[in-house]
C-alpha cells in the first residue's frame, strides 16, 4: 500500500525539536522523504499499524499534528509532480551498477 505522512511538529522547546527528529525518523525508517516533512511509504497494512503506534508514542497530540493518506492502489495516477522530482518509484524497475 502507498501511503503519505505529513507532519507539523511544535519546535520551539528542545524536546519539540527532538521530537520533530524522531517523528522524521521513524518516518524515514520506513520511506523516502519527498519535501520537508512529507513521506511516501510502500508498506505492508502491518507495517501502518506498527508506525502509527511509534509515533503516537512520540508526538505530543496537543501540540502535533501527523496526517495520514491511504493512496490506494492507482496511486500513480493520483500523484503530480510539479518542479524537481527526486524521488524514486519503488515499483518501477531499479538499475543499480
Amino acid at each position: 500500500m502507498q501511503v503519505l505522512i505529513t507532519y507539523d511538529v511544535e519546535t520551539i522547546t528542545p524536546a519539540g525539536k527532538k521530537r520533530l527528529r524522531q517523528v522524521a525518523k521513524v518516518c524515514l525508517d520506513y520511506g523516502q522523504r519527498v519535501q520537508n516533512s512529507v513521506f511516501e511509504l510502500n508498506i505492508y497494512p502491518a507495517d501502518l499499524v506498527e508506525i502509527k503506534n511509534k509515533l503516537e508514542k512520540i508526538i505530543d497530540p496537543k501540540k502535533d499534528s501527523i496526517r495520514i493518506y491511504n493512496l490506494g492502489k492507482n496511486w500513480e495516477r493520483r500523484v503530480e509532480s510539479l518542479g524537481r522530482d527526486d524521488t524514486y518509484n519503488p515499483e518501477k524497475d531499479l538499475l543499480i551498477l
